[in-house]
């Protein structure tokens, strides 16, 4: 693969994508932490880094299937693991601990996760069985998980609360919903419960998975049913296009200036694609650089 000259953003067309770590078998959660990025293999249960030359090293195993990562103030790590709905800390010795069952909140396997400044959680899951989906589909819960690993329910509207984003002011909650089709916002109160859902963007025909802010308020979202990461304006309006040609499940901006964009690409979640090792991490060099958290 190759870069074009220049960089992508302020409504420029699509571009092509370099290829920078490939051979896993479903990427997702990607945040840039300490100059490498840091992501889930969930179906080889690794958390895993990569840095800007492509070398990849383990950080632990998940065995309940890792998912959203994001750190306490005092920088340890959390991770969600999904199957069992559980919030697990990494500690400085390099175990794992837990730090959050959500099992009787979650109706469904946890998924993405951020974590904001004050080390306040906020976690999706589908609200269903994805290997035998209900009709009509169900909204599902958004958990909030203080410092403390105390939980609880702080929104039941959502379909599909995928991709979470917190503003750089830490006063507002971006959220993918992947069934409908649409980013929401909520404003964060100061014990981190949410109120004022609005609508941030509609995004018809596509379905919403990671999402990374920009400085300008724009959101790049990985779009995994239309082969593409999509940069959005609130309001809705589509500002810029990359297409991945294949599925893309989540992206972050990151690197030495928050300018590159990373994207989380792969034939898809089916045991054949994870056998087949298709998941992959690509960038584009951005105009406009990443803000907020994660």
């Amino acid at each position: 693969m190759t870069v074009r000259e220049g960089r992508l953003g302020r409504d420029d067309a699509c571009v092509q994508r370099a290829l920078l770590a490939q051979g896993f078998k479903f990427v997702e959660g990607p945040r840039w932490h300490d100059g490498r990025l840091v992501f889930s293999d969930m179906g080889s249960k690794q958390v895993l880094t990569v840095d800007l030359r492509g070398e990849v090293e383990e950080v632990c195993v998940v065995g309940g299937r890792p998912s959203g990562i994001g750190w306490l103030p005092d920088g340890r790590m959390l991770v969600v693991s999904m199957i069992d709905r559980r919030i697990v800390r990494l500690e400085p010795d390099g175990t794992l601990t837990e730090h959050a069952d959500l099992s009787d909140l979650a109706s469904a396997p946890c998924n993405d996760m951020v974590v904001d400044g004050r080390g306040n959680a906020y976690v999706g899951n589908p609200g269903y069985d994805m290997r035998n989906p209900p009709s009509p589909l169900p909204a599902a819960e958004v958990v909030l998980v203080r410092p403390d690993g105390s939980a609880q329910v702080v929104d039941r509207s959502l379909l599909f609360p995928n991709g979470p984003a917190v503003t750089p002011d830490g006063r507002t909650l971006v959220v993918a919903e992947t069934i409908g089709s649409r980013l929401s916002a909520f404003d964060i109160a100061e014990d981190g419960t949410l109120s004022n859902r609005r609508v941030y963007a509609d995004l018809p025909g596509r379905s919403p998975d990671g999402i990374a802010l920009d400085a300008e308020g724009a959101v790049w979202v990985a779009d995994a049913s239309g082969n593409a990461c999509v940069r959005v304006r609130e309001g809705g309006e589509i500002a810029d296009v990359v297409d991945t040609g294949r599925g893309c499940y989540a992206c972050a901006l990151g690197g030495s200036d928050r300018t590159t964009l990373f994207l989380l690409t792969g034939e898809g979640f089916s045991g054949a694609a994870m056998r087949k090792r298709t998941g992959a991490i690509e960038t584009v060099e951005v105009a406009v650089a990443g803000a907020g958290l994660p």
